[in-house]
């Protein structure tokens, strides 16, 4: 028999009180068990930490860890970042025990480290370019003038937003396409880390194709155009 022991993590009490965000992961852990884990299966435990990603000191995961080796259970969690968004911390807690993702039910170790370095890479990016845009709007400090410049640099910002989110999927699904990887695995990873669709919604194989094919071609005529 297949045994797991669950995890799940909020990051406020506000969430935990509520409920909200443990629907989704409750969800996705019942769906793999029902689609994906061998039969016959059981879960030997349920555990839950209520705080932020970027803390260290997990008791209830030390916990359900110690559960998991003493049964020989998997780790049981909806997504990777449940368990953290530091890459470090997930590669130790990995030697602990075997670890399951519900939203990438096919996923091995190596591609867990690959998905959580990528994931842990452009969150960092994005601090990045934030800190600078802010920093390059307070030196502007300048106001548009006029409703039709107002409406041009509105236009003109949803089209580099719209080209900056491409581009920041790109950097994580092109590597994976090269590798060899379906749109399908892909959309599966890009869900798993919580990167939203430009709607916010989830990812399918043709919305990661249309990215894919997007920047492929903006990349075709910026180097016709000579601006890359």
């Amino acid at each position: 028999m297949k045994r797991y022991v669950v995890y799940t993590r909020v990051s406020t009490k506000e969430q935990g009180r509520s409920g909200l965000g443990l629907e989704a992961q409750e969800r996705d852990i019942k769906h793999y068990l029902d689609h994906h884990s061998d039969i016959p299966w059981e879960v030997l435990g349920e555990f839950r930490d209520i705080l932020s990603g970027n803390d260290g000191d997990r008791p209830q995961l030390t916990e359900a860890l110690r559960m998991a080796r003493a049964k020989g259970a998997e780790l049981l969690v909806s997504k990777l970042d449940r368990l953290s968004r530091d890459v470090e911390f997930i590669a130790r807690t990995m030697k602990q025990a075997t670890i399951r993702v519900a939203t990438m039910p096919q996923a091995d170790p190596f591609q867990m480290h690959i998905y959580a370095a990528l994931a842990e890479e452009e969150r960092k990016a994005i601090g990045r370019r934030t800190k600078a845009a802010l920093q390059a709007a307070k030196a502007r400090g300048t106001k548009l003038g006029g409703l039709r410049d107002a409406t041009l640099k509105r236009n003109e910002a949803i089209q580099a937003k719209a080209k900056r989110e491409a581009e920041k999927v790109y950097r994580l699904a092109g590597p994976m396409r090269e590798a060899g990887q379906t749109l399908a695995n892909i959309a599966d990873a890009l869900n798993a880390m919580n990167v939203d669709t430009s709607r916010g919604g989830q990812w399918t194989p043709m919305q990661v194709k249309r990215v894919l094919d997007r920047v492929s071609g903006l990349r075709m005529l910026d180097t016709l155009h000579g601006t890359s």
